[in-house]
Formats: C-alpha cells, structure tokens, sequence
C-alpha cells in the first residue's frame, strides 16, 4: 500500500500515543475528523496497523529477571519453521523470537520472576523440546527497547 504524507503523519502520532482520540489526532495532522476516522480504518483494514498493545514495565508486575537465549534448530523444526515459533510463543515468558542467520538459529527473549522460574520456564520450552538442539542463555543486564519504526 502506497502512505501519503498524511498517512505517514498518523501512523508517527499513533505510534508515540495509541491512546490519541480521533478529534486530537485530526488536529494534529490538520484533517477534519471525519477524514481522519476514515484514513485510521483503512490503515487497519489494509494491514498497515495490525493491532495496539500497552507495554508494561517487567520489574513491576513482578518480572525482575530478563535473558536472551541464543538456540539452534533440527532439520525438522527448520522445515517446521511456523509450528515450532508457534509452540514457543505460546510459552507466556517467551516474549520475542527471531530467526536468524549466522552461528545461531534464533534469538529468544524470555522474562522470569527469579533464577527458579527462569531455568523451570526454559527447562519447559526449550529442553523438553527435541527440536530445539543446543541452546546458550545469557542474562540481560540493562535494556533499552524501542518498537517505534522510523515513518519517514
């Protein structure tokens, strides 16, 4: 889908607020909000907003700990690439994976009350599963995230 200048405006102003009210955000890009209304639900319908979320601070619903999980695949769960990312996801710690090239399959994200729930969560996920072959989990220190994506 091809984004106008207009769309683009919205698209940025959503991603900062999700919480803006039609009549403020057709203020901000200068559009009556009738128009505005119409331009949001075409970027919904069209795929370009695939849905809101409210981000959570970990640590204070309780998730002290944070880790990524570097893992390799088998030949079986790389033909069953989308099956095994489902089954994974579906883990509620799991909370990102990427595929990836170089000396690792994927890249995992993973969040844990302590050290307990950690190894029990990881212990559930990935070492009972027999396609998942080696994996190396690493401990996040500190972290910055940012899921905005630059509109130009």
């Amino acid at each position: 889908m091809e984004l106008d200048r207009t769309d683009r405006e919205i698209l940025t102003h959503l991603q900062n607020d999700a919480r803006l009210m039609n009549k403020q955000l057709s203020a901000e890009v200068g559009l009556a909000p009738s128009s505005c209304h119409e331009r949001v639900k075409r970027l919904w319908s069209r795929g370009v907003i695939t849905g809101t979320t409210t981000l959570l601070d970990p640590k204070s619903v309780g998730f002290a700990l944070c880790a990524v999980i570097f893992a390799n695949v088998s030949k079986d769960g790389q033909i069953n690439n989308d099956r095994l990312l489902d089954q994974l996801i579906a883990a509620p710690e799991i909370q990102n994976i990427d595929l990836v090239t170089g000396k690792y399959d994927m890249i995992i994200s993973i969040v844990a009350r302590d050290m307990d729930h950690l190894k029990s969560a990881v212990y559930e996920a990935l070492t009972l599963n027999r396609e998942i072959i080696s994996f190396e989990t690493s401990i996040v220190y500190d972290q910055r995230r940012d899921a905005r994506l630059p509109i130009d």
